[in-house]
């Protein structure tokens, strides 16, 4: 999708429903997540199919898909436990092997509640592993289902010093993007209804 549709895309949401902040709309529970193209033939969010819980951390589930039934579609829901570091990971490809080129993306829609701030992490393909990646913070809705926008500029993203500092370049990570992972550190009930990245449609496994 060009910018310019995206500008169109954000128009229209901000006059459908009230805006929360830059880039975020409040979005009514029975249109959460516009559907670009059909969904996968297995259970699916905008054609993403491998929302995990990775067994990091204190989690509800602990492992295994994120993905129920949400009427006739399918929402990945789970509960960060405790004062400690969660980890939830999102495919990109819908496979471990398998990575998306996301350096001309301008960045990407995610409709999500939060009950507590979290992090996200986009974790290329030559350096998935660790806590050391670049991260941009997913702020909390205080329950309430959001759209809200994420910009791919490397302005926006940064590291933690508890987690450590990437040794690689952003153009890295979004080159080889394997996947987005959610990372958090205090208890927090999160669902994830729709993601959508400019420039980019993920191919069902």
């Amino acid at each position: 999708m060009r910018s310019s549709g995206f500008g169109k895309v954000f128009a229209a949401f901000v006059l459908a429903g009230s805006v929360l902040g830059s880039g975020t709309v409040a979005v009514a529970e029975s249109g959460l997540s516009a559907r670009h193209g059909c969904e996968c033939a297995t259970p699916s969010i905008d054609r993403y199919q491998q929302w995990l819980a990775s067994g990091e951390g204190t989690t509800v589930p602990a492992t295994g898909n994120l993905l129920v039934r949400d009427g006739r579609q399918y929402t990945a829901k789970v509960t960060f436990l405790n004062a400690e570091w969660h980890v939830v990971v999102l495919w990109l490809a819908n496979q471990f092997e398998a990575q998306a080129d996301l350096s001309r993306s301008k960045g990407f829609w995610l409709t999500y509640s939060a009950t507590a701030d979290l992090h996200v992490q986009l974790r290329p393909a030559s350096a998935w592993s660790g806590g050391d990646k670049w991260l941009t913070l997913i702020p909390s809705t205080g329950g309430t289902v959001v759209r809200k926008f994420f910009s791919l500029s490397p302005d926006n993203w940064t590291w933690l010093p508890e987690l450590g500092k990437p040794t690689h370049p952003f153009s890295t990570a979004t080159k080889e993007a394997r996947g987005l992972v959610f990372v958090g550190k205090t208890a927090n009930t999160l669902t994830f209804h729709g993601l959508t990245v400019d420039g980019y449609r993920p191919p069902c496994r």
